[in-house]
């Protein structure tokens, strides 16, 4: 399997799961998620799913400090619709990082560790996203902003040569190296994680 190098440079998401603890998947329940497994999740590597990341680990990081976030007792609520624009997308990385699920997810054991109904959408709140400790009550509010890692000029032109069929195959592959490009500066520019990603308490 192939990919891009930088995909090994991102910061990974230290986690413990209770419930894979418990069954026996992870010892002591402790994990880590890497971008390169939600870029599996998502299928494809973009600046949003790199967003959707970066608010994941910010926002854990606010909330549990120097503890090790608790997977499947965060809830996930979004600001707007889940079909509406790119929320749907966010929202899989996100919840994924955060072992959430909607109405189909995990009901739990004897009433315990469930993962169902930790998903919600439509929820007004002055961000994009809210992360919320199921044990505390407590939660940050996530925004995420690239427009400080402008695109490569040459990258609009040949999407559009490439979504009309015209492009040769090195354009394509160009193309496909420019917008990584962009994916890598989110992500490896950590200088400028604070300005792309702003986390309010409470």
């Amino acid at each position: 399997m192939k990919y891009p190098a930088f995909f090994d440079k991102v910061q990974s998401i230290q986690l413990q799961d209770p419930l894979s603890n418990f069954l026996g998947a992870f010892e002591e329940g402790k994990m880590e998620i890497s971008y390169v497994e939600c870029v599996k999740l998502a299928g494809h590597s973009c600046p949003t799913v790199a967003g959707a990341y970066l608010m994941a680990l910010k926002g854990l990081e606010a909330l549990y400090g120097d503890q090790l976030p608790q997977r499947g007792s965060i809830q996930v609520s979004m600001k707007e619709g889940e079909a509406d624009g790119v929320t749907g997308v966010i929202c899989n990385v996100i919840s994924f990082i955060a072992g959430a699920n909607g109405i189909g997810g995990f009901k739990g054991l004897n009433g315990n560790m469930a993962r169902n109904n930790l998903v919600s959408y439509d929820v007004p709140m002055n961000g994009e996203v809210k992360l919320t400790r199921l044990d505390t009550d407590e939660s940050v509010t996530l925004s995420y902003n690239p427009s400080m890692i402008p695109a490569d000029p040459m990258m609009q032109p040949l999407m559009g040569k490439a979504m009309k069929g015209l492009a040769s195959d090195d354009e394509k592959k160009e193309f496909g190296k420019l917008w990584q490009a962009r994916v890598e500066n989110i992500l490896l520019s950590t200088d400028l994680w604070d300005k792309m990603i702003t986390v309010n308490k409470g």
